[in-house]
C-alpha cells in the first residue's frame, strides 16, 4: 500500500507510525513542515530504516509567522496549496493527516478525494474550536463569527473524510456528532515514542553540560504557547526560589513571557533554553526530577499535551495542571504517575509541586508507575495493527464513493 502520512509538527511518535508501517512493506512518505520550530522526532532516514521510508519536508518561500493571525491564514493557505500538490504528485491510496491548520487541510482533503485516494482524518485537536474560542475572546462577536468559518470548513472536512480517528472518546462523541455516523470514527489514543525515549540517569551529559546535574529539577520540555499558561511556570519559579531550577526547554509565545518575567523579576532560577536535538530528548528528561505539563480549562476541552507520553517513556513523575476530564488527567490520576490539579487552582499547583520536592518516594512511585503504563499501551506494533484497521475502513469508503469494488 502506497501511504502518505501527514503530520504538520513532525511530532516522535507519528514518525514512530510511519517506520512501523515501512516495515511492514508499505511505501510510506513522511511529510510535514519544515517551517514549523516545535519538537520533531527524527525525521531522516538511518541506516536500518526499510527502504519503503521517505520524509519530505514542505516548505514556505517565507518564514512562518505565528504572532500575526493575518499572516498565518495566509501561510496557512499557502501551505495547503504546497501539501496538496504533494498528494497530487504522490497519487498515494491513503492519506493520513492531521494536527494541521484548518484551511491547510481543506486543500489536503480536496486534493486526497480528487486523487483517488482514501483520506484519514486524524484529529489531534478540533482547531476550528480553539480558533473560535480565542478570536470570541479577542474580537467578540466579528471572532465568533470568523470561528464559524472555521468551523464550517471543519465539518466539510470531516465529512469528506473516509475515515476518522480520534485520540479520546471524548473528541469521538464530537466527531459522530459532526458526521452523523458511528461506523468511520476511531479512537487510538496517542502514544509516546517506546523505542526512542528510555529511562536515563539524571547524571548525564546533557544535565553536565547545562549544569543541572546537582540539582532539583522541575522540567517542562515541549511547545509552551500561551494555552499553556506560562504563568505558572513563573509562579513556580519563585516558589522554589533557592530550593530547585525550574528548567524549561522550549519554543513558542509563551517563552518570551517568560523572558520578560526572568528578567523583570529577577528570577535566576528559571532556566531557558531552546528545543533541543531529538537525539538528546531521552537526557534531557532524564535530567527531570519531576516533569511539568499545563493546559488552560477552554484548551483542554479539545487538545491532549502529549508530551505526557514522553515523560512516562522517560519515567519521570509528572506534575500536571489540566482540566479533569482531560484525556492526559484521567491517565495521569488512574495510573497513579503523578499529581494533577486543576489548572485554575495556583495554590494547589504549587503545593503540588512541594510534595513532590519533598516526597522521594512518591516521585519513584509515580515515575515507575508512567513507565509501566507506557509499557503496557504504547507498543508501536499493536497501535499500528488499529491504523491498518482503519486504512482498509478508509478503502472500502474509498471504493464505495468511487463506485468499484
Amino acid at each position: 500500500m502506497k501511504i502518505l502520512v501527514h503530520d504538520y509538527a513532525g511530532h516522535p511518535f507519528q514518525v514512530d507510525l510511519s517506520r512501523e508501517l515501512a516495515s511492514r512493506g508499505h511505501d510510506v512518505t513522511h511529510a510535514y513542515f519544515h517551517g514549523d520550530h516545535g519538537p520533531k522526532g527524527r525525521l531522516e532516514r538511518s541506516p536500518s530504516d526499510p527502504a519503503g521510508l521517505t520524509f519530505k519536508g514542505v516548505s514556505l518561500p517565507r518564514p512562518y509567522d505565528k504572532a500575526s493571525f493575518v499572516k498565518r491564514r495566509f501561510d496557512d493557505v499557502a501551505y495547503g496549496k504546497f501539501a496538496a500538490a504533494l498528494v497530487s504528485s504522490l497519487k498515494p491510496d491513503i492519506v493520513i493527516s492531521g494536527n494541521t491548520p484548518t484551511e491547510a487541510q481543506s486543500a489536503i482533503v480536496k486534493s486526497s478525494v480528487g486523487s483517488g485516494a482514501g483520506f484519514v482524518f486524524w484529529v489531534q485537536d478540533f482547531y476550528s474550536i480553539a480558533v473560535s474560542k480565542l478570536l470570541r475572546k479577542k474580537l467578540g462577536a466579528v471572532g465568533a463569527a470568523i470561528g464559524g468559518y472555521y468551523s464550517f470548513l471543519e465539518r466539510g472536512q470531516f465529512a469528506n473524510s473516509d475515515a476518522i480517528v480520534v485520540i479520546t472518546d471524548s473528541f469521538a462523541d464530537i466527531a459522530r456528532k459532526w458526521v452523523g455516523a458511528k461506523d468511520k470514527v476511531f479512537t487510538i489514543e496517542n502514544w509516546g515514542a517506546l523505542n526512542e525515549i528510555s529511562p536515563l540517569s539524571k547524571h548525564n551529559n546533557w544535565a553536565r553540560r547545562h549544569g543541572l546535574e546537582g540539582t532539583f529539577n522541575f522540567l517542562y520540555s515541549g511547545t509552551l504557547a500561551l494555552k499553556h499558561n506560562p504563568q505558572l511556570l513563573v509562579e513556580l519559579a519563585k516558589k522554589v526560589r533557592g530550593h530547585a531550577n525550574v528548567v524549561v526547554v522550549s519554543q513558542g509565545v509563551g517563552v518570551s513571557r517568560l523572558e520578560r518575567a526572568k528578567l523583570e523579576q529577577s528570577i535566576d532560577n528559571l532556566i531557558l533554553l531552546p528545543l533541543q536535538p531529538f537525539a538528546d530528548l531521552p537526557e534531557v528528561l532524564a535530567t527531570a526530577d519531576v516533569a511539568v505539563a499545563t493546559i488552560e480549562p477552554d484548551a483542554g476541552m479539545f487538545s491532549v499535551p502529549s508530551k505526557v507520553q514522553s515523560y512516562f517513556c522517560a519515567e519521570r513523575p509528572v506534575l500536571l495542571a489540566a482540566p479533569a476530564e482531560n484525556l492526559a488527567s484521567q491517565v495521569v490520576r488512574r495510573t497513579g504517575a503523578g499529581l494533577v490539579v486543576d489548572p485554575t487552582d495556583k495554590e494547589g499547583f504549587l503545593r503540588g509541586a512541594l510534595r513532590l520536592m519533598e516526597e522521594n518516594a512518591l516521585r519513584i512511585a509515580s515515575g515507575q508507575n508512567g513507565r509501566k503504563f507506557a509499557l503496557e499501551n504504547y507498543d508501536i506494533k499493536r497501535v499500528t495493527d488499529r491504523f491498518e484497521t482503519v486504512f482498509q475502513h478508509a478503502l472500502r469508503a474509498r471504493n464505495a464513493r468511487k463506485g468499484t469494488s
